[in-house]
């Protein structure tokens, strides 16, 4: 699907020449002729960026461009302002407002393609995160987007590459006024120095005299490490293109020479910004993907990780020829503990209960929740009688020591009884053998309880 454009400039001939500039590359433009029918647009998610012009009769491009940034539902909207303002000054204020570029009339139709489409890539990217971390905000998850109002884009770690130093001699002390600035004069080690140093921000500049620019940022394209970092390209002013194509390959922003201070500040600061979004997006997916399979209580996997998990651990142990050993572990009288103490004195029993099977066990082996005090651990490449051993000595290390509850003021005995089953044939049904282990737990708790029975036995 192709992009869409939104095109606001209140000059008819204007908005003509860009619709057809971009639907010659076979964009989708949709146009306003003033500031609130721009944001209305906006506002309706009809569009994937916006060409703003800055002079307007209602509401001008500035205040269009702070009102969309500083609005969570169009934060994330690219801006490029088109205008023909053509002072730094100018430039930084539409930088200071949110854009995310600010190009002066007239505007070769190259740069303008191939800014839009860069731009227009970043969005994409970042929608489809949007899309992952819905989840995280629908169970609770703080919105990133709050954050990244209120973010300045200070306090930044950056890595500028410069083999001049003349140049970064001057560039390094203007971006250590707000953030904390490391100078790479080797671009033979910079990507090395970039990978290991946790930057928010990479500034390359294309004129190093003994390496390719451009091939530094692919080679950081490329890299795991460095693939997110945003790059912010420095370049001579006849130097189009090798800039153009610094764009291609993922280049996020660049700045012509000579820089001016306030606009390489408010540059980065954007970059940063965007950085920090969308590793917070990245984060809350993270987090989604972690809640769907993690009981919330005890940290271990829950029941619907268990079932969808314990079917390949049972695949594998009959391909290979391994046992494979299941257990169920209930907390014996767990009622009465949260009749007498109350459920939080529970749920402090269920947390430490759950401390305490991961000390029991191994790496290899999945411990889950099951179901209110019921756990279940699956050990592979573990045979009936291994399994008993590692079962009784957990039912001793529970019986031996009590369990804390009301913020330690009070310690309380608590007691297991645990079912075991093995993987008996290949191809049995791990359901199956879920049963076995169940009906074992149901005879330890029928003998007394605080006992291991097998279900061989």
């Amino acid at each position: 699907m192709s992009a869409r454009v939104l095109v606001v400039d209140d000059i008819s001939a204007n908005v003509k020449l860009l619709e057809a500039r971009l639907s010659a590359e076979y964009f989708d433009v949709v146009t306003a002729s003033s500031g609130a029918q721009a944001l209305e647009i906006c506002q309706r998610a009809e569009c994937d960026i916006v060409l703003l012009d800055v002079m307007m009769p209602d509401i001008d491009g500035f205040e269009v461009c702070r009102r969309l940034k500083s609005n969570p539902r169009t934060h994330f909207i690219p801006v490029v302002m088109v205008t023909a303002l053509d002072s730094p000054a100018d430039r930084v204020r539409g930088l200071d407002a949110g854009a995310d570029d600010f190009l002066t009339k007239p505007v070769s139709d190259v740069v303008l393609i191939a800014r839009v489409r860069s731009l227009t890539r970043l969005k994409m990217m970042t929608d489809e995160l949007r899309m992952r971390a819905v989840t995280s905000h629908e169970i609770g998850a703080q919105a990133p987007e709050r954050n990244a109002i209120a973010d300045t884009g200070k306090g930044g770690r950056i890595l500028l590459v410069d083999d001049r130093s003349a140049s970064y001699e001057r560039l390094a002390p203007v971006l250590a006024s707000e953030h904390h600035v490391d100078v790479e004069p080797n671009p033979a080690e910079a990507l090395f120095h970039a990978a290991d140093g946790d930057y928010d921000l990479l500034i390359v500049s294309l004129g190093l005299e003994n390496y390719d620019g451009l091939r530094l940022c692919s080679q950081a394209r490329s890299l795991e490490r460095t693939r997110s970092v945003p790059i912010l390209a420095i370049s001579d002013a006849d130097n189009n293109a090798r800039l153009l194509r610094g764009l291609e390959i993922g280049v996020n922003d660049y700045l012509l020479r000579p820089v001016d201070k306030n606009e390489l500040l408010a540059r980065a600061r954007t970059q940063i910004r965007k950085r920090r979004y969308t590793d917070q997006l990245r984060d809350n997916v993270q987090n989604s993907i972690e809640m769907a399979i993690t009981d919330a209580l005890t940290g271990l996997h829950n029941r619907r990780y268990l079932e969808s998990h314990v079917g390949t651990l049972a695949e594998q142990a009959a391909s290979r020829g391994k046992p494979l050993a299941l257990m169920i572990l209930d907390i014996d009288h767990f009622k009465s503990i949260n009749d007498n103490y109350g459920h939080d004195a529970g749920d402090d029993v269920l947390r430490e209960f759950a401390v305490r099977i991961r000390k029991s066990i191994r790496g290899i082996d999945l411990a889950a929740r099951y179901g209110g005090e019921e756990f279940v651990i699956v050990m592979p490449e573990t045979d009936l009688h291994v399994a008993g051993i590692v079962a009784e000595r957990l039912r001793q290390s529970i019986a031996r020591e009590g369990f804390s509850i009301e913020k330690g003021a009070r310690r309380i005995d608590v007691t297991i009884s645990v079912g075991i089953a093995t993987l008996d044939n290949k191809g049995e049904p791990v359901a199956d053998v879920l049963k076995r282990a169940d009906q074992a737990l149901y005879r330890a708790k029928k003998d007394g309880r605080n006992r291991v029975v097998s279900a061989a036995a």
